[in-house]
């Protein structure tokens, strides 16, 4: 007997609510199930994008399985006006937020990301700072239907079946350190392909790391820490990373000189090549496990 048309669209609904669920891809932190997110991209590929937000930073993330990722957020709404660039405009969910620490020009624009997106999952350290925009952050997060996870060195997310984030730094719980010393450092990996993600960490914990995971920082891409300012990118930690792209997320014509010249001199004798969003605008790395391009 043929089905009628009715029958038939409710058979090819039902069709494809099977194959989505078939396509879903389980975040894992610490073998602990955060969500059920994602579906699988038809490129295979890896997506790393250094926005362009201004004096701050703000990396999205899309691995092959679809699970996207927000780490920072610059220090305005720029963000929400660079997201849409990747995603579509009628996506208005993120599996994972990850605030490196609370200073203005990391989660100056999460405020609005928070109010706009429905986020699953929030990473962050105990860290924060006397503001009132850490205060309007720390209110949103309460009010949003999401999980929190406070992390240390040691623990990964991974990211469906293909990406992995190892979190580097801190190594303890971080609350009361000055706020760029308890950055959240991470390092992301795709098959043979690594990003290190340093936040604003110092010489000091970048030269802590060496001494703690040595050759396991290798990575082909680096974002500097600190905007490119000479108070991070220690020579040992550059040397360790060995990067073939660097880049600086800082505003165009920023009043801090960023990046500094002793970076950029640093970068070039290691061999590296250096982008900024200053001058490239959005920077969007693209990988297929074994090699990586800029897009």
């Amino acid at each position: 007997m043929p089905l009628s048309q009715l029958q038939l669209r409710a058979f090819i609904l039902g069709l494809l609510l099977i194959l989505t669920a078939a396509l879903g891809v389980d975040v894992f932190l610490k073998g602990g199930l955060v969500a059920a997110v994602g579906q699988s991209t038809s490129e295979g590929l890896l997506t790393v994008a250094f926005l362009d937000v201004g004096q701050g930073d703000a990396i999205y993330i899309e691995t092959p399985d679809g699970v996207q990722l927000l780490i920072d957020g610059g220090p305005d709404g720029s963000v929400v006006r660079e997201l849409p660039k990747f995603m579509s405009l009628f996506d208005r969910s993120l599996q994972i937020v990850l605030a490196t620490h609370s200073d203005k020009d990391h989660i100056g624009g999460l405020i609005d990301v928070l109010e706009l997106y429905e986020v699953e999952n929030i990473v962050r350290t105990e860290n924060t700072n006397d503001t009132s925009v850490a205060a309007v952050f720390s209110a949103l997060e309460s009010k949003e239907n999401a999980t929190t996870h406070y992390v240390r060195a040691g623990q990964d997310f991974a990211l469906g079946a293909s990406t992995t984030l190892l979190i580097l730094s801190p190594g303890s719980n971080p609350e009361g350190w000055e706020s760029n010393t308890a950055s959240i450092v991470a390092q992301l990996t795709y098959g043979e392909i690594s990003f290190m993600l340093t936040g604003d960490a110092p010489l000091g914990i970048e030269e802590y790391l060496v001494e703690s995971s040595g050759p396991l920082l290798e990575s082909e891409v680096v974002k500097l820490g600190h905007h490119g300012s000479r108070t991070s990118t220690a020579d040992s930690f550059l040397a360790a990373v060995d990067p073939e792209y660097a880049v600086v997320s800082a505003g165009k014509n920023n009043s801090y000189g960023h990046p500094h010249e002793s970076v950029v001199d640093k970068v070039q004798a290691q061999g590296s090549t250096l982008l900024s969003t200053a001058t490239n605008g959005t920077v969007v790395f693209k990988s297929d496990g074994k090699r990586v391009w800029v897009e």
